[in-house]
């Protein structure tokens, strides 16, 4: 089969070609900005890569594959309309994909990716062979993917657009829930429905918050299999607890689940050290947090090591900044200490259609005086951390979107 992947640069879409490649399919794709790692990679496994202008697709094209971010007047949608060609969601393409394997679908508002490549390497490590499919890269994968042809596939499962009705996962982890692209109560009731008729166990994390508040609960998961966790942060303490207790109820030993853990690397954009040429320079992070938990968590946890902080932000879109307002606000006024800066981007245009009446601005009105300083962009932010080196402990790049938040980090590093 042929298919054509719309948006296929986006970390869910080039980890479900990177896994249709690796089962046999021929797999083509488009994407606004084809400069970027991602593409390079799928087009290093041989997926054939277009402009997003509808270029891509021919008569020879089975199936043409989009997100939900994928507007109605793309003009890919367009070509396969015109042409004939079934349109599928991602959603539904990637459980088609998995329909081989027992899957353990791994959902949640916080900690999914993390969850998700612990647990697929724990299975690993203890001769499982998984399938997993992630929605972040992970060290020693194939971006996202990890091909594997045992019983289990292991995937990070998308709740945002309630897509996860696609899937009829064996097990399931829920890592926690709160409000995010829906209340809190809404998110519950997706959740409680989507495990309601499962065969296999089910690891529901909503009795901790995002942030690992029940850090307790967690290290007595992690001593009952002698584990030692090599990530910071009391939230992957509770990461691990899940993912522990899902490899346990699928069958994998103690023992080699302890030395499984000790070896995981982590995942990309997750608190990721950026390697610095200079070794005595102020450490520096890049992390994919973008809503108040996941700030938070990441804030809270580099504050247990260093005295002040100088954090890159960009919020990535509009509509979740309008919801998250006054709750971002709130948690930025009790987490930026006097010694901490947050400097803050404007928002991350994608194109398309879409309310731009609120912007960075509107946020940093609500914060107190000195704790933000608005900065116009990439370089902008690189000139005004340029100007005060030594001033800070550490820095970290954050946000969900913006491609370029990475290369930042890495130009602050040197």
């Amino acid at each position: 089969m042929k298919r054509h992947l719309i948006g296929v640069g986006g970390v869910g879409m080039s980890a479900l070609a990177t896994a249709l490649v690796r089962l046999g399919d021929e797999v083509t794709g488009a994407d606004r900005n084809l400069a970027t790692a991602n593409i390079r990679f799928l087009e290093s496994i041989g997926v054939k890569c277009f402009p997003d202008d509808g270029s891509g697709i021919d008569s020879a094209t089975d199936e043409v594959i989009v997100s939900t971010a994928i507007e109605q007047t793309n003009p890919g949608l367009a070509k396969a309309a015109e042409l004939g060609i079934p349109v599928t969601h991602r959603a539904k393409a990637l459980a088609r994909t998995l329909s081989g394997y027992k899957l353990v679908a791994v959902v949640g508002t916080c900690g999914k990716s993390t969850v998700t490549a612990m647990l697929g390497h724990i299975l690993a490590e203890c001769g499982m062979d998984p399938m997993c499919v992630n929605g972040a890269n992970v060290p020693g994968w194939e971006g996202a993917v990890r091909f594997g042809r045992g019983v289990f596939a292991v995937a990070e499962v998308d709740e945002s657009d309630r897509s996860l009705v696609a899937f009829s996962p064996y097990a399931a982890i829920v890592t926690n829930a709160s409000a995010d692209h829906y209340s809190k109560e809404e998110m519950d009731e997706v959740f409680d429905a989507f495990t309601r008729d499962l065969k296999g166990p089910i690891v529901d994390g909503r009795e901790t918050a995002c942030g690992g508040s029940a850090e307790a609960a967690g290290e007595e998961w992690v001593k009952a299999v002698a584990a030692t966790i090599p990530l910071p942060g009391r939230h992957n303490v509770s990461n691990a607890e899940l993912a522990i207790r899902m490899a346990l109820a699928l069958g994998a030993g103690k023992d080699r689940i302890a030395a499984a853990i000790k070896s995981f690397r982590g995942v990309e954009r997750r608190l990721q050290r950026i390697d610095s040429r200079t070794p005595s320079s102020a450490p520096v992070f890049d992390d994919y947090a973008h809503n108040p938990e996941k700030l938070h968590a990441m804030w809270t946890t580099l504050a247990e090591k260093y005295d002040s902080l100088c954090v890159v932000w960009r919020p990535h879109g509009y509509a979740p900044l309008r919801k998250m307002m006054d709750a971002l606000a709130e948690m930025f006024n009790a987490t930026i200490r006097p010694a901490d800066k947050l400097l803050l981007l404007p928002v991350y245009d994608a194109g398309g259609t879409t309310d731009r009446s609120v912007n960075s601005d509107a946020l940093a009105a609500k914060l107190r005086s000195g704790a933000c300083e608005l900065v116009a962009d990439l370089d902008a932010a690189y000139s005004w951390i340029a100007a005060r080196r030594g001033s800070y402990s550490a820095y970290a790049t954050c946000g969900a979107r913006d491609p370029d938040l990475s290369l930042l980090a890495r130009r602050i590093a040197g």
